[in-house]
């Protein structure tokens, strides 16, 4: 290469590294006037659904995002069509339910759980009175959160520190997951691969899991200083938020099992009582103790 060359060559390098920059700077400009800080937009209620008598202590969206399910401390859950009033009523089987949960796919069956250790599964389809049809017996302790893996089975955590996948059409339990050294408080499924799920605990440690392989979970996240209340994957599924009693929230990144981000306010004197990522993934809510619900923007500097 000659002397001439090679200068073309370095300042088409120069060129580039320009260029690369001044698009870096621009996108990055664009994308902060395109979002406002949070903060600087207050969030305003958009409807208010009335009919439990008691402390709603859960609710989950079902998978076309039209309807809600809760469940009370009145002894009852509730679905509620969002644009207009409630659909089905059904029992809770325990004054003191902790959890409920929408199938996904058909959106036809909910369920639930609390304090006297069983989970529940109803039928949508079975008039505005529901009665259970399953009655999953297994958990030697209080059941804290249920998630349904498809139409034909689902997750339940709870207060004996396991968590277990059930077989609902066989009302049996499938397999148990057993590494966490407290209570597990949360559990929440990979948006690309139901198969995959991750678990919060009274251990200070999240866990990620794989139904289809038996034994130890697949990676440990280590960071908070006490109980992780909530879980969440980020919508692509490569990392994972949490809630703690510590009064923060923190990101893990799946890819090197790292806390990657970690969300803190001096407002913030409770602990984290639930977690959530908005769709578009660039929002953390966190419902806290102090009865608020504070957002943070993922892509700044907790």
């Amino acid at each position: 290469m000659t002397t001439k060359s090679r200068a073309q060559v370095e300042a088409l390098k120069l060129a580039i590294e320009s260029e690369r920059q001044r698009v870096k700077s621009a996108s990055g400009t664009t994308l902060r006037h395109a979002f406002k800080e949070p903060g600087s937009t207050i969030p305003r209620e958009q409807r208010l659904l009335e009919g439990h008598l008691g402390k709603i202590y859960a609710l989950h969206w079902s998978g076309n995002g039209h309807n809600i399910v809760s469940a009370s401390q009145d002894g009852k859950i509730i679905i509620w069509n969002s644009q207009t009033t409630k659909l089905y009523l059904g029992p809770a089987h325990s004054s003191w339910v902790m959890t409920c949960a929408f199938e996904q796919q058909r959106n036809e069956m909910v369920a639930c759980g609390g304090l006297n250790n069983l989970c529940y599964i109803y039928r949508t389809d079975h008039g505005q009175v529901m009665r259970a049809m399953s009655e999953l017996a297994g958990h030697d302790a209080y059941l804290s959160c249920c998630r349904f893996v498809d139409e034909c089975s689902i997750l339940t955590t709870s207060g004996d520190s396991v968590s277990i996948l059930w077989d609902i059409e066989q009302d049996e339990s499938i397999m148990r997951f057993v590494d966490h050294t407290g209570d597990v408080m949360s559990v929440a499924l990979d948006p690309n691969s139901p198969r995959l799920f991750v678990t919060g605990s009274c251990d200070s440690t999240a866990k990620l899991w794989d139904s289809r392989v038996p034994g130890l979970p697949l990676m440990t996240f280590t960071g908070h200083d006490s109980d992780i209340n909530s879980v969440a994957f980020f919508p692509d599924g490569k990392t994972v938020g949490t809630g703690s009693d510590d009064s923060t929230c923190r990101i893990f990144d799946l890819r090197c099992t790292m806390s990657i981000n970690i969300f803190r306010s001096a407002k913030i004197v409770c602990g984290i009582t639930s977690v959530d990522f908005s769709r578009s993934g660039r929002i953390l809510f966190a419902g806290c103790g102090d009865f608020k619900t504070h957002c943070w923007d993922v892509t700044s500097i907790g």
